[in-house]
């Protein structure tokens, strides 16, 4: 049966993203924390990676500036006062706020977000990730493994 109108992409140059992350090297953000960057959207904000974080690591105070989605592959979190492991799936919706994270067993989990977050201590803001910075990192990784 034909179609009622033509659906066609009008972008003829439209293409799947694929990330080939068992291909690719861990970027180590600091001890005992590295990712794979799978993806980013320059055009959304949104972004998607593979975390790994070893037993006892604590990630910094932040505050999710949009929402964010996480699937825990292997290991447990202690993430405020609950504690999810494999197979858990969270949401958490923009504005939210965490204490520290905690990785209760060497963890790893895919980490989608709709846009930035902001790390803050005590004195104030720390540091900012978003899609932008994900690809400078994505780039320095890129240069490093091209210098062999």
């Amino acid at each position: 049966m034909a179609l009622p109108q033509d659906i066609a992409p009008v972008n003829s140059g439209l293409m799947d993203g694929i990330a080939a992350a068992s291909e690719m090297e861990w970027i180590e953000t600091e001890p005992g924390s590295a990712m794979k960057i799978l993806w980013t959207g320059s055009e959304s904000g949104r972004w998607a990676v593979l975390l790994k974080w070893d037993k006892g690591y604590v990630a910094a105070k932040h505050k999710h500036l949009s929402a964010a989605y996480t699937f825990i592959l292997k290991g447990k979190l202690q993430v405020r006062d609950g504690v999810y492991s494999a197979g858990d799936f969270v949401y958490e919706p923009n504005g939210m706020v965490h204490g520290a994270t905690t990785a209760l067993e060497d963890t790893e989990y895919l980490f989608m977000c709709d846009g930035p977050v902001l790390f803050f201590d005590d004195d104030g803001f720390t540091s900012y990730l978003g899609w932008e910075q994900l690809e400078q990192m994505r780039q320095v990784q890129s240069a490093e493994v091209s210098a062999g």
